[in-house]
């Protein structure tokens, strides 16, 4: 079964918080490893955007480009970690995703989701006392699907901002009987 590169960088940090539960972070380098090790095993990822994911792609606080997910948070330069609801998070990000789809994901990976649920976020300070904290942003609950065709209200706005609506109409109107 063919995974994500998002998501084959999510599981290698799992897998990495997993084996070692006593540090709180990994160099990029690391995860990069282990998603080659991962990959070696059966779960095949495309090498070269791996390390774009674990750097700038999956990571909560960095702008978006082009995607918004928010699968994991940089503590210090080089260093990430799995994303918690209450990490600073980029603006873009906020309805990104955090955890990767369960049907998306080898069977035999099934088990992470679980693991960060119930064991790592129990790790996690008490975040329920932030303003923004939802259960939505923290795809605890269930995983709510976003509607692609709802995500794209908005895009586009800056070809039409210097023209009206009306105006717009009546030129295309020009030379109809």
């Amino acid at each position: 079964m063919a995974i994500k590169v998002a998501d084959a960088v999510w599981v290698a940090t799992a897998l990495l918080h997993r084996a070692y539960p006593d540090r709180a972070d990994f160099s990029v380098a690391e995860i990069v490893a282990r998603v080659a090790e991962e990959s070696a095993a059966g779960a095949e990822a495309h090498a070269p955007s791996v390390q774009a994911h674990a750097s700038v792609h999956c990571v909560a606080g960095k702008k978006p480009q082009p995607n918004r997910m928010k699968m994991l948070t940089e503590t210090s330069r080089g260093r990430r970690r799995l994303y918690r609801p209450g990490d600073p998070c980029h603006p873009g990000r906020h309805s990104g995703t955090s955890l990767p789809d369960w049907n998306a994901l080898p069977p035999t990976y099934r088990n992470l989701l679980d693991w960060y649920r119930h064991d790592y976020l129990a790790l996690a300070p008490d975040v329920t006392d932030e303003p923004e904290y939802s259960l939505r942003e923290a795809d605890i609950a269930w995983p709510i699907a976003v509607d692609p065709i709802l995500a794209l209200a908005g895009s586009g706005r800056e070809i039409w901002a210097d023209e009206d609506a009306d105006a717009y109409v009546s030129r295309l109107r020009e030379g109809w009987d």
